[in-house]
């Protein structure tokens, strides 16, 4: 029981990091004010190998390190970040990816872990996105379309991809342990 407990928490602060050194694989792009980041990719890999409710206080533990000022968030940002026109992301991953985490079943394959990620995580990370762009910008909702979804679905399928595979193969490892 306590070799469970110390296992998951392993496993979360891993994550947590994860997330933190992912966020600083970003590059800007001139006409949004959200980075391409490789955070998409750690988020759907903590999902899928951790439970929803371990994936929830990941996210939430990770926003929490931004809110207080260590600068963790995308481009190695702070709280000025989750205010932002991109803080809708943010936000919508408390949502998406305990969804995700959901959604994978019991047995991990492929092409659930993939699809649950487009059908489920992408839309709810793009509503956020959307939401705060309107909101903040004072654009419509094309703009917004144009600035939060169209220059991130190719990248954010193959991330997906990418972490369902390795998330796979994670599986199995830390299923051994």
């Amino acid at each position: 029981m306590q070799r469970d407990k110390v296992r998951d928490l392993t496993k979360m602060s891993m994550c947590v990091a994860l997330c933190c050194v992912a966020a600083y694989i970003s590059f800007p792009l001139p006409f949004t004010p959200t980075m391409i980041t490789a955070l998409t990719f750690a988020l759907s890999l903590t999902a899928y190998i951790l439970n929803p409710r371990q994936t929830f206080t990941v996210i939430l533990i990770y926003i929490l390190l931004g809110a207080v000022g260590l600068p963790v968030l995308g481009g190695g940002q702070s709280l000025g970040r989750l205010l932002s026109p991109a803080g809708g992301f943010y936000f919508a991953w408390l949502i998406a990816y305990p969804l995700l985490s959901m959604a994978k079943g019991t047995t991990p394959t492929i092409k659930r872990y993939i699809s649950a990620n487009i059908l489920i995580a992408m839309p709810i990370t793009y509503a956020g996105g959307l939401a705060s762009m309107i909101l903040l910008m004072e654009i419509n909702l094309w703009q917004a379309f144009m600035m939060a979804v169209v220059p991130f679905i190719v990248g954010d399928i193959i991330k997906a991809g990418v972490a369902a595979a390795l998330g796979i193969k994670l599986q199995r490892v830390l299923s051994k342990y």
